[in-house]
Order: C-alpha cells, then sequence, then structure tokens
C-alpha cells in the first residue's frame, strides 16, 4: 500500500515468489537428502525400509494434518484469528514451548529414529502453525525435541517435512494468480521476490543448522516474548 501496489493482486504473487523461493531454498540445501528420498520413494511403504525411504514415509505421514487442517479450516483460521491479542498469546506460547523443549527434551536422537506417531504428531504442530503467530519451523522443532530430537536434527526434519506444505501453498495460491493474471512488470517483480526469498532462506537454513548445533533455543524464546511485549504496548496505545 506504501508503495502504490493492489495489495490484492501483488500483495497474492509476491506471497507465492515467497512460498516458491522458500522451497526453492529448501531443495538446494537439502539437494542430496531429497533426490535419495525420490529414489527411495518406491520403497516406503515397504515393511521394514530404512534410511531415506522410512523418511520418505514419515514425511508423508507427517504432512497428512496440515492437508486437512488447511483443506478445512484456512479460511476460518485467517479470517478469525488473525488479530494481535491471538498473535500476543501464541508468541508466548511459542516461546515457553522452547524453554520447555530446551530443559525437558533428552536431545539425544536424530531425526533417523523418529516413530510414525511421532512424525504424525510433529505434522500436528505444523498444522497448528497455521493459526498467526505460531512459527511452523518454530512449533516443528520444539515438539521434535520434546520427543528427544537433538535440535539440529528436529530443524532438519522440519525442513524437510515443510517441503511438501510450502509446495502445496505455493501451488494453492499460484492458481489464484494465473486465474487473476499479471502484467510483464509485475511477473519481474515476483522472479526478483523469488531469487532474494530463496537467498534469504538458504543463508537462514545454513545459519540455524549451524547455531542449534552448538546453542539452545533460548535466544529464540526471548524474541518471541519481546516481540509479544511490543504487540501488547502497541494495543494498548492505540486504545488509549
Amino acid at each position: 500500500m506504501f508503495l502504490g501496489w493492489d495489495a490484492d493482486r501483488l500483495g497474492l504473487a509476491f506471497d507465492v515468489a515467497c512460498h516458491a523461493g522458500t522451497l526453492l531454498a529448501v531443495v538446494a540445501f537439502f539437494w542430496n537428502d531429497l533426490r535419495a528420498m525420490v529414489r527411495a520413494a518406491p520403497q516406503a511403504l515397504s515393511p521394514g525400509v530404512t534410511g531415506p525411504g522410512r523418511l520418505v514415509g514419515l514425511v508423508a505421514l507427517g504432512t497428512v494434518p496440515v492437508v486437512v487442517v488447511g483443506a478445512l479450516w484456512a479460511s476460518t483460521i485467517e479470517e478469525q484469528l488473525r488479530a494481535p491479542g491471538v498473535t500476543v498469546v501464541t508468541l508466548i506460547a511459542g516461546a515457553l514451548g522452547f524453554f520447555l523443549a530446551d530443559r525437558i527434551g533428552s536431545l539425544t536422537r536424530d531425526e533417523g529414529a523418529i516413530r510414525q506417531g511421532e512424525a504424525f504428531a510433529i505434522g500436528c504442530a505444523q498444522a497448528v502453525a497455521l493459526v498467526p503467530g505460531i512459527s511452523r519451523s518454530g512449533a516443528t522443532i520444539t515438539v521434535g525435541m520434546l520427543f528427544g530430537l537433538r535440535r539440529e536434527s528436529a530443524a532438519r526434519f522440519s525442513f524437510l517435512l515443510g517441503a511438501p506444505a510450502i509446495l502445496l501453498a505455493a501451488a494453492h495460491a499460484g492458481l489464484e494468480v494465473v486465474r487473476v493474471g499479471v502484467t510483464a512488470d509485475e511477473a519481474r517483480m515476483f522472479l526478483v521476490g523469488m531469487a532474494v526469498s530463496a537467498i534469504v532462506g538458504y543463508v537462514a537454513i545454513a545459519s540455524l543448522l549451524r547455531y542449534l548445533s552448538r546453542h539452545s533455543l533460548a535466544v529464540f524464546a526471548w524474541y518471541r516474548l519481546g516481540l509479544a511485549a511490543t504487540v501488547l504496548v502497541w494495543m494498548w496505545a492505540g486504545r488509549g
């Protein structure tokens, strides 16, 4: 709006660009893992499958909740829960989840040890993250750590689990962009946004995994609490 953009048109295109860029970042960073998973996909349902094939099944199982919730309640969540008060609550809840996971999680397992029920529970956390103020990666990493995953292992599974969800979100919004149509200038803006999102996303993934291998989630928890306090002050100032 401040730049004179048509929010209904460019806002949607920008969302798609960000989704596509983030997906490119995940694919580029985890290229070897994803390639191995694609090759092993035909064996995913075989009894006793291990390695990449087993990981394919876990990611597929963990994707089910967000598909169901997104298809049935995404519009309701967007319309009824996008409010500052809700965001304050979810920001604080996420921070407390970070503190709790760091304190009680054993942090001794890697993503290869995830059980099917745990993958589904982590997928439920991803679905809950459709509520504004809940970080998708934050929620899934927290639940993974509560199941005893090491921080970096929980983060790796979180990003792999997020790839199908990001792809579905980009495809859904992309269909609307195709329906509305874009001009040549808007298309160029879309490509720039996608490129920037991909670069920033790749750097963010690499930095987060490196950071989590040596540090706790405390800094992110305090950040969320600080942001919640800022939103509260803004709300009170507005009412005043």
